[in-house]
């Protein structure tokens, strides 16, 4: 039986990374969802089809969703509150209740030391959309896994490590690979880190500041 999966933000270089880890696997069928055609390749996966759109279309994103099985979010910007609010009306109006959502480390100043420090000062203003989103995902009683990557590099490798959400995070880095690599398990695989709010880092890269800033 094919697994049928909506990618939203799907030009997104993690959601990149997810679309082409699944590409092979003929047991999965993939939703892109996208705003800007003139981010399509034109060598999309056999198994995608694309949508071109804005979540905040209700009518559109409704239609996306109908049908699905999981909902993976690679969302971002100053209303990603906002997004985060179409996107849990529109699945819990669809009756499509996995869903997967990316959003960043920082937002329970769970980040401790000088890298806590140094991340609040850099990013943390930013980060209020961020919290409102997670808050409104595990209020909305769908079978949901949050994530909260370190600072993302572009490094090609899938290494990562978790830290649970309550507990300090770890490192200051992430591959970009390494969270799609997790998103494409839990695609594979639902069950896993089911309810689940997990910081996502590269074991060892703890530090002051991530190594390229």
């Amino acid at each position: 039986m094919r697994s049928k999966v909506l990618i939203l933000g799907a030009s997104g270089q993690i959601a990149q990374w997810v679309v082409w880890a699944l590409a092979d696997d003929g047991n999965i069928r993939q939703t892109l969802l996208l705003r800007d055609p003139s981010k399509l390749t034109g060598r999309e996966p056999a198994n995608a089809q694309v949508l071109i759109g804005n979540v905040l279309d209700k009518k559109l994103l409704r239609q996306a969703v109908a049908g699905q099985d999981m909902v993976y979010a690679n969302l971002t910007g100053e209303d990603l509150d906002k997004q985060a609010q179409a996107v849990i009306a529109a699945m819990q109006a669809e009756q499509v209740r996995r869903l997967v959502f990316v959003l960043s480390l920082g937002i329970y100043d769970e980040v401790p030391g000088r890298f806590g420090a140094w991340n609040r000062a850099t990013i943390g203003a930013d980060l209020k959309p961020f919290r409102r989103a997670a808050d409104a995902i595990e209020a909305a009683g769908l079978d949901h896994t949050i994530l909260r990557p370190a600072w993302l590099t572009d490094e090609d490798e899938a290494d990562y490590e978790l830290t649970p959400k309550g507990q300090p995070f770890k490192g200051t880095v992430v591959s970009r690979r390494s969270v799609a690599d997790l998103v494409a398990k839990i695609v594979a695989n639902p069950a896993l880190h089911l309810g689940e709010n997990l910081g996502v880092n590269k074991p060892g890269s703890d530090g002051d500041k991530p190594y390229f800033m």
